[in-house]
């Protein structure tokens, strides 16, 4: 719980500053004729959608489970993620077409209004960036919108290299030019995103994982002679969950509780799969199941069956 506040208050403070700065890099922008400044306010501003989003994800997830929504709303970080993901996507498409327009018809611009609003906007992402890097690294809701800032100050950088350039050379092309990289940069670094998201909403394997290796494993269990219908999704964006059959031959149904924890305790340890339904099949791999590799101890290993 301690978690979540300090990641609610700093998501928080970030959405605030961040839609502050939006609105005066905004201005600077249309002062200056600087299509990078105003194409990064719009971006900042997307940030500042981004930052929101995340944290309305976090608190719906803290939010217990019901009869309706057994699982709860953890799910709402992934949905948060793939949200932020496509924005950026939709963003780069206006830049584009924003900056192949400049490129016909360039304006003057203001390089010293650039140079200072470009500077500060670099110093606000870059410690926002800093202060949310550890839960983005577990969480793919916090870290879709680390991604807007460090792309946003990745921008920042680049519109300082563009206003000396313009100063240098003379030449305002510099300006949507900056534009088409940052629009590009964008692009890449919000597509594996938007790709790990719509994987996890499909009920894909969430990265990381391999369904192979997490087979070989429970089959390596002593007492475990066959893993069927071996399912692996995610609940939430840090919370992969695991459903499959057992095959543990002629044994006691009491004797399954100590294999029961072992296996739970394997899977969280080894896979940080927090959720795992197993159901035990009381029956020993057949000479002809494809599935069910000999080993020469005479004990049988899996090489997986999934639907």
């Amino acid at each position: 719980m301690h978690q979540h506040r300090s990641v609610s208050e700093k998501l928080t403070f970030a959405s605030i500053a961040t839609l502050a700065f939006v609105v005066a890099e905004l201005i600077a922008g249309t002062m200056s004729g600087s299509l990078s400044l105003v194409g990064d306010a719009l971006h900042n501003f997307t940030d500042t959608l981004a930052l929101f989003i995340a944290l309305v994800a976090v608190r719906l997830e803290r939010r217990p489970a019901t009869d309706e929504k057994s699982f709860g709303y953890q799910r709402a970080g992934i949905l948060a993620a793939f949200i932020n993901a496509g924005a950026l996507v939709a963003f780069t498409a206006f830049i584009a077409v924003e900056a192949v327009n400049r490129f016909r018809h360039p304006q003057n611009v203001n390089t010293l209004t650039m140079l200072i609003t470009a500077a500060v906007a670099l110093l606000l992402n870059a410690a926002i960036t800093f202060a949310l890097r550890d839960e983005g690294r577990h969480d793919v809701n916090i870290r879709s919108a680390v991604l807007h800032m460090l792309g946003d100050a990745i921008s920042s950088a680049g519109i300082i290299v563009a206003a000396i350039l313009i100063r240098v050379t003379a030449s305002s092309r510099w300006d949507p030019a900056v534009s088409l990289f940052i629009a590009a940069l964008i692009l890449w670094s919000s597509w594996g995103i938007l790709r790990e998201t719509v994987n996890l909403l499909l009920e894909g394997v969430p990265a990381g994982i391999d369904p192979a290796e997490v087979t070989q494993s429970l089959g390596s269990i002593e007492g475990v002679y066959g893993v069927h219908h071996l399912h692996i999704w995610a609940l939430g964006p840090s919370r992969p969950a695991l459903s499959c059959h057992l095959m543990v031959g002629d044994v006691p149904i009491s004797s399954t509780s100590a294999l029961l924890d072992q296996v739970t305790e394997m899977l969280h340890r080894d896979y940080r799969i927090v959720h795992a339904t197993v159901q035990f099949e009381f029956a020993e791999c057949a000479d002809d199941d494809p599935y069910c590799i000999p080993l020469s101890g005479g004990r049988s290993q899996v090489a997986g069956r999934r639907e």
